[in-house]
């Protein structure tokens, strides 16, 4: 059965800043049913504020010709939303019981379902709105008489599609949003998971970031989809520019903007997660306790809808991540900070000045190493009370031995060597092993040995272990319970392995120089390995994690999207294919998305016992914290669903 988007929740809307002539209402209103025309996909559209007259009309609005021509143009806009089955959201000017209203026309499939007239006025600097226009609390009628249909008229209107589930949808107008308490609020705690701006923003300088900001914000606050449709540079620039800067944010993040400044008529298309809004309301105990018993009127309509397989949204391959380098720097930059700064903290409560550490050449035990140095640094503790201990067995390589001990002496931290082969083969014999079976008992003694050698050094020094694990291995329980799965304080607790890489990188590139720098690049370049098998002829690695776990690279797509968003395992499949287009066919994703599925329900058990360790991002398994889990829940509910993908 083909998957498409509309199936998990999506709903695609666009926001236009037509091509525009002031006061050319069957200009204007020939633009608006142009762009819904070439957009056959969309069934949902907003446009800017008063986008049939044009928002810089002046004392034009009082002419009486231009109120009736608007009034005609909505009539026809209305048949033609029925001949093109869609629901489009248009500015104008409304005349009502003597008064006349900056509005909002809600219009669908031939009906006109309300009308929503502007709250706050702007009334300084460049605005004169008060000079033409009545404020929503100046009507006192809760209807408008449409061709003698009442039509509900005011600023309390929530709209709900009740042919797609979440669908609900208030409106505000431009100034709206600007003001200490954005009706939006209100209508977001009523239940509407889409927000709609027809608004006439002027462009000045650095207004443009202002209002990115702004939408996102409210976006955010409200956890909501935020449509916001602004005027175009066709308004009169007697005194003002408009650039037509419209945009669809979603949660704290901008999915869609219109390019600027361009005269002809422009549109940002993307599908909001419907099912994501609702989700995050469910888990944001904040939303659910805040005073939503604002009195709002439903307007019921059965929303035209087009299914399309096609996603209208960006899904980034690696959640973790950003794909902007700034932004991955100024994350990296705040990550470390907080890893640091968290050990810091721990070990001048305990009045620590000793640290062990295991490193082996690999990410996650030089990340660590990395943020134990700084920590020491901030404290203004010597580095020689940083013990790396590199501890050679069946399976070290030169490479990873290499580095790990160049590293710490580079860095000035007292390092020592101390094989556990010998001692391994004792353990085989004490317990009847035979070392040419390479099973999980040879894996794990390996790696319990290790551990008991850094914990023991602990105590002989007065110190604390360092634990080097990362989220993707707790979530996989890619590690030995009792073995590397324990430690003293975790810093890497909650950093996934695909972040971990760009930590090391962005830590040679701007916290160190030289030698040191260029081994750490090495590492970055080294496969990911337990080293717990012999290495081949050549002294290659021959044991990789990948291999037997899965990539990381699809592992950490799988947590982002399960843990942080919830997202059921046929809508993880879904925007897996999607993002891993061209890299992992969708039978390779559904195999290692069983196998996430798997590993995570049997191995909670590890994760309930883990030790302390910060959280830095949006998803980690702590069981004080983010994660509660019981270590025997069943997987087959998921397992059920993800065989049926077969």
């Amino acid at each position: 059965m083909t998957q498409r988007a509309s199936d998990f929740g999506f709903f695609r809307v666009a926001v236009s800043s037509p091509s525009l002539k002031v006061a050319d209402i069957a200009f204007n209103a020939a633009a608006i049913r142009e762009v819904v025309s070439a957009h056959s996909d969309c069934r949902f559209f907003v446009f800017p504020e008063l986008a049939l007259s044009g928002y810089s009309c002046g004392d034009l609005f009082y002419q009486r010709s231009l109120l009736d021509a608007t009034r005609r143009a909505l009539d026809e806009l209305i048949a033609f939303t029925g001949e093109a089955a869609v629901s489009l959201v248009v500015g104008a000017p409304i005349e009502h019981l003597g008064r006349l209203f900056n509005c909002a026309v809600v219009i669908s499939n031939g009906r006109l379902l309300g009308i929503v007239p502007k709250t706050y006025l702007p009334n300084s600097a460049e605005f004169y709105e008060e000079r033409w226009f009545s404020h929503a609390a100046d009507n006192h009628a809760e209807s408008i008489d449409w061709h003698g249909e009442a039509v509900p008229f005011g600023s309390d209107l929530l709209f709900r599609a009740a042919n797609i589930p979440h669908l609900n949808f208030g409106v505000e107008i431009c100034e709206d949003l600007w003001v200490t308490e954005p009706p939006s609020g209100k209508l977001a705690l009523a239940g509407a998971t889409l927000l709609i701006n027809p608004s006439a923003s002027p462009e000045t300088l650095g207004k443009q970031a202002y209002r990115r900001e702004l939408v996102k914000g409210q976006s955010a606050r409200c956890l909501a989809a935020y449509a916001y449709a602004a005027a175009g540079a066709g308004e009169s620039t007697t005194d003002l520019v408009y650039s037509g800067h419209s945009m669809i944010a979603e949660n704290g993040s901008v999915l869609a903007e219109t390019e600027r400044f361009s005269f002809d008529s422009t549109v940002a298309v993307c599908d909001i997660d419907l099912e994501r809004l609702v989700l995050e309301r469910m888990r944001q105990s904040s939303f659910g306790s805040a005073d939503g018993r604002s009195a709002v009127r439903v307007i019921d309509y059965l929303q035209p809808k087009k299914s399309t397989a096609t996603l209208a949204r960006p899904v980034p391959p690696m959640p973790f991540v950003p794909a902007d380098p700034s932004a991955r720097d100024a994350n990296c930059h705040e990550i470390f900070a907080i890893q640091t700064t968290a050990l810091a903290r721990r070990l001048r409560h305990i009045h620590c000045e000793r640290a062990v550490i295991g490193i082996s050449g690999g990410l996650d035990s030089t990340l660590a190493l990395l943020v134990t140095v700084r920590a020491f640094d901030k404290l203004g503790l010597d580095r020689k009370g940083i013990e790396a201990i590199t501890m050679p067995g069946f399976g070290t390589t030169g490479r990873t031995r290499g580095n790990a001990e160049k590293l710490a002496q580079l860095l000035g931290v007292s390092l020592r060597v101390i094989p556990i082969d010998a001692a391994v083969r004792q353990h085989f014999a004490d317990i009847g092993h035979d070392e040419s079976v390479h099973d999980v008992t040879f894996e794990n003694s390996q790696a319990r040995e290790r551990t008991q050698i850094l914990m023991n050094v602990a105590n002989q020094l007065n110190g604390i272990v360092i634990g080097t694990g990362d989220l993707s291995e707790l979530a996989l329980g890619w590690a030995t319970y009792n073995g590397d799965h324990m430690s003293m304080y975790g810093v890497n607790a909650s950093i996934p392995k695909t972040l971990v890489r760009y930590l090391v990188a962005w830590c040679a590139q701007t916290q160190f120089s030289g030698e040191a720098a260029a081994v750490l690049q090495d590492v970055c370049e080294t496969p990911v390995s337990p080293e717990l098998l012999p290495p081949d002829e050549n002294d290659q690695i021959t044991q990789h994690t990948e291999d037997k776990v899965g990539p990381y690279l699809l592992h950490d797509f799988f947590l982002f999207h399960c843990m942080r968003l919830h997202y059921s395992p046929s809508k993880i499949y879904f925007l897996a294919q999607i993002a891993f287009a061209g890299e992992y066919p969708p039978e390779t994703i559904l195999k290692w998305l069983k196998t996430f599925y798997w590993r995570f329900f049997s191995q909670q058990f590890k994760r309930s016992c883990m030790p302390d360790g910060p959280k830095v991002g949006s998803v980690a398994l702590s069981p004080r914290g983010d994660w509660r889990m019981p270590s025997d829940a069943s997987v087959a509910l998921w397992q059920a669903e993800l065989d049926a993908l077969s």
